[in-house]
């Protein structure tokens, strides 16, 4: 399994030759430096940890220094733990590339969702609203907490409140890739993704794929059509 740190950019549509339309997301991939390495005999699973978007030393602090000299590059404002055999490859200081992925490739990103803050059981829960009418003063409540004697001295746990909705790690299986542009550092990814615009997402290749791989029609080639105008 191989895998990538990259920023979620927003949403485009692309054209393929014949004049299908993908939805896309795209997300920049800046090349990722390797900062640690783990090996089974070391650490018991194989895995690199990856830095993005450098830190001028005059801001990080002294274990961070530490760990960017021990790796021979400079301070990152993100590290990411990325596993897999076939990242067992890389060195300290190593780059990986958007090049890693192909048009086709069925993939999976994890991000961190958008938070909604606090929010009551309609929202969170997908609960219904209560009746409007007939003098009922009960709406948006999030309904009874009775418990049929099993649990009386407190509510039982797993109970379907209000309260802090979103900001999680969420996965999103079996996505395809529509593009790489090695040039821009992009990789275009059919559908939507976690999480708001900017924010960090991982690559990774997909660990349940369906048999079959999925079919992605040439791109019109944009660059050959502005030259041609």
């Amino acid at each position: 399994m191989k895998a990538i740190l990259g920023r979620k950019m927003g949403m485009t549509e692309v054209f393929a030759e014949d004049g299908t339309m993908y939805a896309v997301t795209v997300v920049e991939v800046v090349p990722n430096v390797v900062t640690q390495v783990k090996t089974v005999e070391h650490d018991g699973y194989v895995a690199v940890q990856v830095g993005l978007d450098e830190k001028k030393e005059s801001r990080a602090n002294k274990p961070e220094k530490g760990h960017a000299k021990k790796a021979g590059t400079t301070p990152f404002y993100h590290l990411r733990e990325l596993r897999g055999d076939e990242m067992a490859g890389y060195n300290l200081g190593d780059t990986i590339t958007v090049d890693m992925f192909k048009a086709g490739d069925v993939v999976d990103v994890i991000g961190t969702s958008k938070g909604k803050g606090y929010t009551g059981t309609i929202k969170r829960w997908h609960m219904h609203i209560g009746p409007k009418g007939h003098g009922s003063g009960y709406h948006r409540g999030q309904g009874s907490f009775a418990n049929q004697g099993r649990y009386n001295h407190g509510v039982m746990p797993g109970k379907h409140m209000s309260g802090h909705h979103g900001n999680k790690s969420a996965t999103l299986l079996n996505l395809t890739v529509v593009a790489v542009d090695t040039e821009r550092n992009a990789i275009l990814i059919r559908g939507g993704l976690p999480g708001a615009k900017k924010s960090l997402v991982v690559i990774r290749s997909a660990v349940k794929a369906q048999k079959g791989a999925p079919v992605v029609k040439p791109l019109i080639d944009r660059t050959k059509t502005d030259a041609a105008e």
